[in-house]
């Protein structure tokens, strides 16, 4: 099994909030096989905890026993992209199927279902894999980029036109997401892929950080705190909640230490000689 663990800082919090009762998020990191999971659950009673619970067992107990067979990097026979990339779909496929079953054999889980953001940090990639709009970002000079695209309401309307980033911020109906994981037999999985560098730090979050904060404040809170996460994490819930912690709030941040790169350039030069894929 690969060891990150001296390549990636993590550090991750959630909290419940100011107006909330129960945490419905959830969030999984190891730095040791460079997974990060984070799960903002939704249902009836306490059936979003089940949702959001479900998914981060299901991806971590899976990509831990994949990472374990196969390295990440390994390229696929049919589509020559990295094997990370089907790691991914396969845990988060699993962990939908869980769900809508449960779901159907316990009326009291009836509904529920959850947003999904994983990613997976290998041979100096990132993997991305979303459902919903937990959000991905990278931190880097200064400058902060949203990874992943919400898969919501508001977000198509943004896209269609109807809709200014400005009116978006104060629209009445900006948690109505268009996929979630465990609604449907089926899930549609967006998958990016990143190339980190040294000095990034990436933020995965709940929206109940991203609908309090705006971009420049939660940049503006990495850089001052980029060299300490764990205080980096309890500040940007410390803000979220004083802009009114309206829901459940889920941070974990990640800082590319140094370089992780599987073969060395020379490996890369021979193996390309020869036509290989490794």
């Amino acid at each position: 099994m690969r060891n990150l663990s001296s390549a990636l800082e993590i550090a991750g919090r959630t909290d419940t909030g100011r107006v909330r009762e129960h945490n419905e998020d959830a969030i999984f990191f190891d730095p040791d096989l460079g997974l990060v999971v984070l799960a903002d659950g939704m249902g009836g009673y306490n059936a979003g905890e089940v949702a959001s619970g479900i998914t981060i067992e299901v991806i971590a107990e899976l990509m831990r026993a994949q990472i374990s067979a196969t390295p990440p990097h390994i390229k696929t026979a049919g589509s020559l992209l990295p094997v990370a990339h089907e790691m991914l779909l396969l845990a988060i496929d699993r962990a939908n199927s869980l769900i809508y079953q449960t779901a159907h054999e316990h009326p009291q889980c009836a509904g529920m279902g959850t947003t999904v953001v994983a990613g997976l940090f290998y041979n100096n990639h990132l993997a991305l894999a979303h459902v919903g709009d937990s959000r991905a970002y990278r931190w880097r000079n200064a400058q902060l980029v949203q990874l992943s695209k919400d898969h919501s309401f508001l977000q198509e309307q943004i896209d269609a036109g109807l809709l200014s980033l400005e009116e978006a911020r104060h629209a009445p109906y900006k948690n109505l997401v268009t996929r979630a994981v465990g609604v449907n037999e089926v899930v549609q999985t967006e998958l990016r892929e990143y190339e980190v560098e040294v000095g990034d730090v990436y933020l995965f979050c709940s929206d109940g950080l991203s609908d309090m904060l705006e971009d420049d404040s939660i940049a503006q809170l990495i850089g001052v705190f980029k060299d300490q996460l764990p205080q980096a994490s309890n500040v940007l819930i410390e803000h979220a909640n004083a802009e009114g912690g309206r829901d459940n709030i889920s941070v974990i941040l990640i800082k590319i230490v140094r370089d992780f790169q599987v073969e060395s350039k020379i490996w890369n030069k021979v193996t390309g000689w020869f036509g290989g894929n490794a």
